[in-house]
């Protein structure tokens, strides 16, 4: 007799779906593959002998602390120095409106329990980050999509999002190296899209994990520096530190401050203090200061690595341009190109890659391609985009000799 099961999932259960690039992160489990897929940070960055000594340190110091249940707000001295950080940025941040987070992507989820019912229109742009669709869409918002452009979104489509009750929740926003696209978002971009959010009555959501990252000259001020009581203010120590410490923050307007830090005590009581206080003894004496521009150096080297491969090696129709800073390059391959499609073939030929459908909510572009750079040396890079270049020219040839009679 089968065994039934006695299980019934919740509504929202079939709303969660597996993020493809974890998928995709197991092709490049094979032999051979070279992987331009996973946005992740180089392991040659981690600051392993800091990490090492600050350990030491900690359980030196505050052994019993450490290892104790922690405040569900986040290690206080840690607090401080994110808001003073924040403050130097053009913030007007007291360390109460700070709560740490288990990783920036525990904040997004957090942000959505607060402010998401369902039906309720939420913002995104297009393409955006595929983690953030992830977070919000158990919660079951009405996705809009933002039209843009190279600077980011467009103020008119704020303008002609919906207004009337519930009206539109918040719009999601990446302005610094954007994940999926790694563009910026210019200085006269950020002021239009505060104007419009403004006059929209439009609250926004700023995820900034990888401001840091910029190679010629740093970003603009954060939106959040421009309309503070308008704006959640996500960041991220995982790629300037660590991803495995899972240590991220928000910073939210004083009024959203008590309904976010009561769906923390809810998800998981508190990060783990063990983490929060190594981490806090590695930067609170100004370590990041030379350790971040060592980061930014290496992938400028790897950035340019790759933008010199992509001009020698894609096919002719190709589309893209060198990012200012972040991790990765947003490809546009030519027509006829399906890049989901052409995964399996890329990595049989081992390399493997990020399709873009899954990085827009609505209505995706299935010729674009997410290519990361940072875990690869130069010659790596330029042998994965020369195979990939190789898979697309045979694939378009293949094409053509079928469409000729």
């Amino acid at each position: 007799m089968p065994m039934t099961t006695p299980w019934t999932l919740a509504q929202r259960a079939a709303r969660m779906n597996p993020s493809i690039i974890r998928e995709i992160l197991k092709l490049t489990e094979l032999p051979g593959v070279l992987s331009m897929a996973g946005g992740l940070p180089s392991p040659d960055t981690f600051p392993i002998e800091e990490m090492r000594e600050a350990c030491a340190r900690v359980l030196a110091d505050s052994p019993r602390e450490a290892l104790q249940y922690a405040a569900s707000e986040g290690y206080g001295p840690l607090r401080e120095w994110v808001a003073g950080q924040l403050q130097k940025q053009g913030q007007k941040v007291s360390p109460a409106q700070v709560l740490i987070t288990t990783g920036s992507q525990q904040g997004l989820d957090l942000i959505a329990k607060i402010l998401v019912d369902s039906g309720a229109p939420v913002a995104v742009e297009a393409p955006t980050y595929l983690g953030a669709l992830q977070a919000f869409a158990p919660f079951e918002p009405i996705f809009t999509s933002v039209a843009g452009d190279a600077d980011g979104p467009l103020p008119e489509a704020i303008a002609r999002l919906p207004h009337d009750a519930p009206g539109t929740r918040f719009m999601y926003v990446l302005p610094n190296f954007q994940n999926p696209t790694g563009r910026v978002m210019p200085e006269a971009r950020r002021e239009a899209v505060v104007r419009a959010a403004q006059a929209a009555h439009l609250p926004l959501v700023e995820d900034n994990p990888y401001g840091d990252l910029w190679f010629d000259a740093p970003p603009p001020a954060p939106l959040a520096a421009r309309w503070p009581e308008g704006t959640i203010y996500l960041g991220s120590f995982s790629k300037v530190l660590a991803p495995g410490l899972r240590l991220g923050y928000v910073v939210a307007p004083p009024e959203l401050c008590p309904k976010l830090l009561q769906a923390k005590q809810a998800a998981d009581l508190h990060t783990p203090g063990f983490n929060q206080r190594v981490v806090f003894e590695v930067i609170r004496n100004g370590f990041l200061d030379e350790h971040v521009p060592r980061i930014r150096a290496r992938y400028k080297a790897q950035r340019d690595a790759m933008a010199t491969a992509l001009q020698a090696h894609l096919p002719a129709g190709s589309e893209w341009s060198a990012p200012q800073g972040g991790m990765f390059f947003w490809i546009r391959l030519p027509a006829g190109c399906h890049a989901m499609a052409l995964l399996p073939k890329a990595v049989e030929a081992g390399v493997a890659y990020v399709p873009g459908e899954p990085f827009y909510a609505q209505n995706p572009d299935t010729r674009t391609m997410r290519l990361s750079f940072v875990t690869l040396t130069p010659e790596e890079i330029n042998r994965a985009v020369a195979t990939l270049g190789r898979v697309l020219r045979e694939h378009l040839a293949s094409d053509n000799q079928q469409e000729t009679p």
